[in-house]
């Protein structure tokens, strides 16, 4: 079986939106929105959700900037201030484990080459399987149900 790590998003593409106030959030489409639940603001950044109260930022973003016919871009949130999730090897966070997730693997051209919706518990055995296959480069993982980016996932040598 081959070994996975998933990372989310770099915090430091969004920091200096958090400066901005909400007129010129809005100029750019971004909303600034309060976690009002436990399990309905999942932050791309550290991989975990908000708790209730935290602030976060709402905007679309291109999780799929590959020149290709699958080049794409949607919602996300991201909380304030968090740091880069680091996970472990074959590591699968709270956050995917309790949801529905729809898998996408593409090739190095950037193509889907498989394409999987799966219990969010199921998916670290997914990963290890897709990567066996060496014409799989990289997977995004999404939330079924929304259809939200989540996290990237890598094969790990």
């Amino acid at each position: 079986m081959s070994s996975f790590l998933l990372s989310g998003l770099s915090p430091a593409l969004f920091v200096e939106l958090f400066q901005l106030d909400d007129a010129a959030l809005d100029a750019r489409h971004i909303t600034r929105v309060t976690a009002t639940e436990a399990s309905g603001f999942p932050c791309r950044v550290s991989l975990a959700d908000a708790t209730v109260g935290e602030e976060l930022l709402l905007l679309s973003f291109q999780h799929q900037p590959a020149d290709s016919p699958y080049r794409a871009s949607g919602p996300i949130f991201v909380r304030r201030g968090v740091a880069r999730a680091e996970l472990q090897v074959n590591e699968v966070p709270s956050q995917v484990q309790r949801r529905l997730m729809s898998l996408r693997a593409y090739s190095v051209e950037d193509r889907i080459t498989f394409a999987e919706v799966c219990d969010g518990r199921d998916v670290g055995e997914w990963l290890q399987d897709v990567f066996e296959d060496a014409a799989v480069a990289y997977v995004h993982l999404h939330f079924a149900r929304y259809g939200c980016f989540a996290c990237r996932a890598d094969r790990v040598s």
